[in-house]
């Protein structure tokens, strides 16, 4: 998603308030932003929480920040400067990491972020957008240009299916309606890619409803959402991050509260590294159960 991610933020630049800031990362993908910015393209160097306090002066100043990195670093060097200086005054940066999840594969744990958005989500004032697909990621940066408090944008490996056709980006999208035998399972990040394409091709009856959940904190449940978690037997929910903060703790307490019990919950997260091994982003979904066959086994009953 870097390359969309540069080629709208090139539009953007026509916005004199927008400011990139990088932590030495980028080369050879944000060249053309740096073109157009200019002086408005700095590189900080590897100095992240400087980057950080940066970025809050300039928001001070009236300006609209967007500070750049590697996923982990973006958030947990800096976490300090982002909790004091950005999220206690509210102030419009935009937090960008790139390879979300197990993204930066056998570069192992120390470029992983199993863990970005469930910390993020403790801050006051912040929210959190994560793309899915290529096309998710131009309306994203069109509302993050607008919004009055700070944000983290997760941005992964686009991994659409090859002829399906997907909603218009919204905060909660159904992708497939499910069979009169499916469950219901809701997913967050790239990911559900694999999953969408291998549910096709399941028999009608036994294919899921499939929910994307792109934006938190969660605000609204929609209606539509809960009728299926209502008609279904089991509700499986699917992120590339740990369990504790997950978005599986958030849509569990968000239906309980609001009175609404699933007959079947199965929540399937980034288990770390169960093996003691590192691998690509297959190999690291495929061990903690985040691969296609293994949600839908589980979301069928078979597993």
């Amino acid at each position: 998603m870097r390359n969309p991610f540069c080629n709208h933020l090139v539009e953007a630049a026509v916005q004199p308030e927008l400011v990139f800031l990088t932590g030495d990362l980028g080369f050879k993908a944000l060249e053309p932003l740096r073109d157009v910015l200019d002086k408005r393209f700095i590189n900080v160097g590897v100095a992240e929480q400087n980057m950080i306090s940066l970025a809050a002066g300039l928001a001070q100043s009236g300006l609209r920040p967007w500070a750049y990195s590697i996923a982990p670093f973006i958030y947990g060097r800096p976490f300090e400067q982002i909790r004091n200086d950005i999220c206690l005054h509210r102030f419009p940066v935009v937090l960008v990491g790139n390879g979300g999840g197990y993204g930066y594969g056998v570069m192992g744990a120390t470029h992983h972020a199993i863990e970005d958005y469930g910390v993020l989500m403790t801050l006051q004032h912040m929210r959190a957008f994560i793309p899915a697909f290529d096309g998710d990621v131009g309306p994203i940066i069109r509302l993050l240009m607008t919004i009055d408090s700070p944000a983290y944008l997760r941005l992964g490996l686009s991994e659409e299916p090859k002829g399906c056709s997907i909603p218009a980006y919204a905060p909660w999208r159904r992708l497939m309606q499910g069979g009169s035998e499916g469950a219901t399972i809701l997913v967050t990040g790239p990911l559900v890619g694999g999953i969408l394409d291998a549910a096709g091709q399941l028999p009608p009856e036994r294919r899921p409803s499939i929910w994307l959940l792109s934006e938190l904190p969660i605000v609204d449940l929609p209606s539509e959402f809960i009728v299926d978690v209502r008609t279904a037997e089991h509700l499986v929910v699917v992120e590339e991050h740990v369990e504790h903060g997950g978005v599986g703790a958030m849509v569990a307490l968000k239906l309980l509260t609001s009175g609404i019990s699933p007959r079947r919950f199965s929540h399937q997260s980034a288990r770390g590294y169960p093996s003691a091994l590192y691998g690509s982003q297959k190999f690291h979904r495929k061990e903690c159960g985040l691969d296609p066959a293994t949600v839908l086994a589980i979301a069928n009953g078979t597993k």
